[in-house]
């Protein structure tokens, strides 16, 4: 064979990746069509080894998926499904053994990932323990929480660095003596572990294989390198920063593959000695290691915190808090890193962040305020050290690495639905006078029958999901689990602290300021007018829905509609916090939508705010778009998003759309920075930031195929802009085009 001495650069084999990552994600386009959640890595099976099927994905649309052929679970119930830690485990090792093995010459990290193992799950809950009651009283309070949810909470990669797959299995082995009535559950976590090593080895074997077909001479190092790193890894724990990058990637394929995990936590931290000791040793260069993180977040865009206090305070950014924004700033990708702000922090951290921001505009990366999330989670009752080990790990949420159960951002609230059946209610009482304070008493018992739902169908959630779908793979990265026997779901972690969002609070209020103003300050419209033009949505009635629509909402500032959001934010924080569930797992209130303001706003009919019937509801926390235009709507959304925090701990972020324009004023940049450090310093806690230019987005929108690298936040999450439905795409469309920030 002949090899040539053509040494591709770091760079150039990035653009190959880049090149092979714009491929993969047109075939999934194509093949699967529209994706309206996070960018995953994921690659597409072989044709010959995959079919399609239709699933309701977790926006409620019908979407498709890619499976393997060759894995069909085993049943072990009447239904058959496969329930409980024994059946999930042993199912598990068998699809990661039939899982193709992946590599790319280009990339540092060997592996890739081709299919979903609870896609596989029909059904997905045990028919034994059936919750007829709790989906009837969801349905009807608003109440969105799919059993069984699954993971959003974070391990800690530190127990993997130090054990690797070797020691988690002595471990596990260890323990399963000691726990004689857990044995199903060691069952389970014996066959993960014995699965990753399977395929593993396999991947080690195929690089191995690949040396000989490759020409250039530094790909086949490269080859050799990943075949005997993976071999080692398949027991061993990593020793050098490139291995400890790779086994990174092995744990999130399968978190990923498993039950979709994607928390990552403070990867700039834990692989920080290793990155030291390497470039002590002269084995490592800043360049190489920025490609291997690429390489990292190119494999699957899981959620990182930069930097951030440890336990003492003290700022933990260093060197490679640097580098992995260079990575980001290489690759221009969907990811998902936050970034710490708060008074300790590096101010380099930020300000090269910001740069990057308005220089890429792929909504990379976001900001969160640090000090507002430790300061309300001790509100709860923890010690301020127990607080700043919380890290930034999901969409809009942060945990307590391997020791806290928390179950973010999927439990929600839609505080529209409640606000349309204390309307109806009101208005089918004929012994009721209507009126804003009766339609307020009707919309706060509700929203308290609401939680009290929340709270009984938590504690169903938690004492059936070690028996029906365990949290195999983040068990085994948690401080409790393995000692104790039990799944982290249940017992087996030290801190339960259960998320709980509301959403469609601007919706809300603003039809409580407009009824207020418009029927009882003006008498312009009466109440059965009101509900005329609400149930016909405003047909023949442009003019009725635009003088609701009219009225000044939350957001400007001292308007009525700004009081009630306070108001509506205030009562659902109240009503959350008074009491835990009857089980004693403590709740913590945020609001967030997520992607499904579309979805929830199908449920609901037109609105007293203008909004017609099945459109969508206000995002998270942000007020509707077009709220105010000029060039103070910028400060004005600061303040009202940070007016309405819940502030315990759980996020309220703050959907920023930016027209690039504004850096390249005067001093553009210091001003941006100080807006967000003043909107942290009022109590924000996340910032889910745009720079996207309103021309481009709506040329985009018209063909999608012209812009397939165009990435945007969308919310917690970021994608490819062709990747999203239309309906989504719209959504984001409005919501920028909507912003006017110049005079």
């Amino acid at each position: 064979m002949v090899q040539t001495t053509v040494k591709l650069s770091y760079k150039e084999r990035l653009e190959s990746l880049l090149e092979t990552k714009i491929r993969q994600t047109k075939e999934k386009q194509e093949v699967l069509g529209y994706n309206d959640q996070d960018d995953h890595g994921r690659i597409l099976p072989p044709l010959e080894i995959s079919q399609i099927v239709e699933y309701i994905g977790p926006s409620g649309a019908q979407m498709k998926d890619a499976r393997l052929k060759a894995f069909k679970p085993i049943s072990n119930h009447p239904s058959g499904g496969f329930f409980g830690p024994k059946a999930c485990g042993e199912n598990y090792r068998r699809f990661l053994e039939i899982h193709p093995a992946y590599v790319d010459p280009m990339s540092s990290i060997a592996g890739g990932y081709m299919s979903y193992f609870m896609g596989y799950r029909n059904p997905n809950w045990n028919p034994d323990y059936d919750y007829p009651e709790f989906r009837k009283e969801m349905e009807e309070y608003g109440v969105i929480f799919h059993i069984p949810g699954v993971q959003h909470f974070c391990q800690d990669m530190a127990i993997g660095f130090e054990l690797g797959w070797g020691g988690l299995l002595e471990k596990i082995r260890k323990y399963r003596k000691i726990n004689p009535k857990s044995q199903d559950f060691y069952d389970g976590l014996e066959n993960v572990i014995l699965g990753m090593q399977n395929w593993i080895d396999r991947t080690s074997d195929k690089a191995r294989e690949m040396v000989q077909k490759e020409k250039k001479r530094n790909l086949r190092k490269n080859l050799e390198e990943m075949a005997e790193i993976n071999k080692r890894l398949v027991s061993d724990p990593p020793k050098t920063f490139r291995e400890a990058v790779q086994w990174s990637a092995w744990y999130q394929m399968a978190a990923r593959t498993y039950n979709g995990s994607g928390s990552m936590g403070q990867l700039d931290v834990l692989l920080y000695p290793y990155y030291e000791r390497d470039i002590a040793d002269g084995i490592l260069t800043d360049e190489e290691a920025t490609f291997h993180i690429a390489c990292l977040m190119l494999n699957d865009p899981q959620y990182y915190q930069l930097g951030g206090p440890d336990v003492n305070g003290k700022d933990q950014t260093n060197r490679l808090s640097m580098l992995f924004l260079e990575a980001l700033h290489w690759l221009k990708i969907p990811t998902n890193v936050a970034v710490s702000v708060y008074d300790g922090v590096d101010p380099k951290l930020v300000r090269r962040s910001l740069e990057i921001m308005f220089e890429d505009k792929v909504g990379n990366p976001k900001f969160m305020g640090n000090t507002s999330f430790i300061n309300g989670f001790v509100k709860n009752g923890y010690p301020l050290e127990i607080a700043r080990q919380r890290v930034y790990s999901g969409c809009q949420w942060v945990a307590i690495p391997g020791r806290e159960y928390t179950l973010n951002d999927l439990i929600k609230i839609n505080f529209v639905v409640l606000f349309d059946r204390a309307l109806r209610s009101m208005m089918s009482n004929p012994n009721v006078k209507p009126c804003v304070n009766e339609l307020w008493r009707r919309f706060e018992n509700d929203l308290q029958y609401a939680i009290e739902v929340i709270r009984k169908t938590v504690d169903f959630h938690n004492e059936h999901m070690p028996k029906v779908f365990p949290e195999l793979v983040l068990d085994l990265l948690c401080y409790g689990p393995i000692k104790k026997g039990l799944d982290a779901s249940y017992g087996g972690l030290e801190y339960y602290n259960i998320g709980v969002d509301g959403a469609g609070i601007a919706t809300v209020a603003d039809s409580f300021a407009a009824v207020e103003q418009r029927i009882e300050k003006e008498h312009r419209l009466t109440w059965k007018e009101l509900m005329r033009y609400l149930d016909n949505d405003f047909k023949d009635a442009e003019y009725v829905r635009l003088m609701l629509h009219s009225v000044p909402r939350f957001g400007r500032g001292g308007t009525p509609a700004d009081g009630w959001a306070v108001k509506i934010s205030k009562t659902f924080t109240s009503f959350v916090r008074e009491k835990p569930t009857p089980k004693g797992f403590n709740m913590i209130p945020g609001l967030f939508s997520w992607a499904l303001m579309i979805p929830m706003g199908k449920k609901i009919g037109a609105t007293p705010n203008g909004r017609h019937a099945y459109e969508p509801i206000s995002q998270g926390s942000n007020p509707e778009p077009g709220f105010i235009s000029g060039s103070s709507a910028p400060t004005a959304l600061a303040i009202a998003v940070a007016s309405v925090q819940c502030g315990y701990g759980n996020s309220a972020p703050w959907q920023f759309d930016i027209d690039p324009i504004i850096a390249r004023a005067d001093e553009g940049l210091d001003k941006v920075e100080a807006l967000l450090r003043s909107h942290f310093a009022l109590g924000g806690t996340l910032i889910n930031m745009n720079v996207l230019d309103k021309k481009k987005i709506l040329e985009a929108h018209k063909d999608p195929s012209k812009y397939p690298d165009l990435v945007v936040r969308v919310t917690g999450f970021s994608a490819y802009f062709a990747s999203l439905s239309p309906e989504l795409r719209q959504l984001v469309v409005d919501r920028i085009i909507a912003e006017d920030w110049e005079d």
